[in-house]
């Protein structure tokens, strides 16, 4: 049995009433999937890619497939809007020739003839989401390489340079009340095929024994939970009334210390920049390097962007309703252009809206959870309001 056939028989089993009101949505849904990608894609990568053209040797192949990787990031984009622009436009139109009236005529109710316009946002909120943590931070992940690697740049993941770390936590103050401030600092001149080269570590763990380390590389053992350091000195610093500078030299040496310097190694420099386009994964370690090492803003910025990754989606969900409730009213009469208008205002101002929340949020005055997730509360309560006035 091919899939046209078994799309054909599942597609039967909706009610009528659904299957005619989804076929007067997906057009408009898929052009202003194509329209609204069409013209970020145009305005945020190709007049890019050209400038690198031609200020580079770029070759032509390798930019046709970078122009390929990044359109999922920009499709992604387009699918809130297009549900908007498709839900106004259908139901603003089955509105304009009474169709809508004759459905009221016979008992069906307001509530019910938005379903469709609801069921086909959730679908694209899913869809939204697949795009989010799947697809788009993998197609970045390989357009940058691709870019490095045309440019003969180091690829992100597998080297870096001039890498550092630092941690903050409690400090050992012998017989005293420990205090809390920086207590490892780790830096490499350069991260290679899972080794650091040019290593030195300051640990002020404890006051008592503040070390120094040195070594020309050394490399993570994840069966230990250690460092092995290579070639160096270790120098253990003179604190309070011991003015003696104890050092010794080693070819090999078993230093206790975590994973998170090849952790920040892996990360993206600009991360702060494209955070939109790391996995959660990767947005939850980044915070968590940021907050141990003290950087509560960046890492706050983080937190508001994980929880944006999840809140975003549900943006779908907020134009579907709002969408299919103001175009299915019964004094909505709407032309073509109108519907267009006003899909472009309420996109200016719900996203207006929701830079201003996460820019409070990212200064601290919301918590993350509030500043990500109000715009969408807000705009399914203001949906639900409408829908409910329109529907007694």
């Amino acid at each position: 049995m091919n899939i046209s056939k078994i799309f054909s028989r599942q597609w039967a089993r909706f009610p009528l009433l659904d299957r005619w009101i989804l076929s007067e949505l997906i057009p408009p849904l898929l052009f202003g999937i194509g329209a609204f990608t069409a013209v970020s894609f145009s305005v945020g990568a190709v007049f890019e890619i050209l400038r690198r053209i031609s200020e580079t040797s770029v070759p032509l192949s390798d930019v046709v497939k970078i122009l390929l990787l990044q359109l999922p990031s920009f499709m992604v984009i387009s699918f809130p809007m297009a549900t908007l622009m498709a839900a106004l436009l259908s139901y603003g139109k089955l509105a304009s020739t009474s169709e809508l009236t004759a459905l009221r005529s016979v008992g069906v109710s307001e509530w019910r003839m938005v379903i469709p316009g609801v069921s086909l946002a959730l679908v694209m909120m899913l869809l939204t989401l697949t795009f989010n943590e799947w697809v788009v931070p993998n197609t970045m992940y390989q357009s940058k390489a691709l870019l490095d690697r045309s440019l003969g740049r180091a690829v992100i993941g597998q080297s870096a340079e001039n890498i550092t770390y630092s941690k903050f936590g409690e400090i050992k103050n012998g017989e005293a009340p420990s205090s809390r401030g920086l207590t490892t600092f780790f830096a490499a001149r350069e991260f290679k095929e899972g080794n650091m080269f040019g290593i030195t570590v300051l640990d002020f763990a404890d006051t008592n024994r503040q070390i120094l380390l040195q070594a020309q590389s050394g490399s993570w053992l994840e069966r230990e939970g250690s460092w092995e350091f290579r070639d160096g000195v270790i120098s253990v610093l003179p604190s309070g009334k011991d003015k003696q500078l104890t050092t010794g030299a080693f070819e090999k040496y078993i230093f206790k210390l975590g994973m998170e310097p090849i952790q920040a190694a892996k990360l993206p420099k600009d991360f702060d920049v494209f955070s939109n386009t790391l996995t959660v994964g990767q947005a939850m370690t980044a915070e968590r390097l940021l907050r141990e090492s003290g950087q509560t803003k960046r890492a706050r910025k983080f937190q508001v962007r994980i929880q944006e990754k999840f809140s975003f989606p549900a943006v779908c969900l907020v134009f579907g309703l709002l969408g299919s409730t103001l175009g299915s009213r019964p004094t909505s009469r709407q032309s073509s252009s109108k519907g267009f208008g006003m899909t472009v205002i309420f996109l200016f101002v719900y996203y207006l809206g929701a830079y201003i929340f996460s820019m409070i949020g990212v200064n601290g005055f919301l918590p993350p959870f509030v500043a990500a997730w109000s715009p969408v509360l807000l705009g399914l309560g203001t949906g639900s309001f409408i829908l409910y006035r329109s529907s007694r």
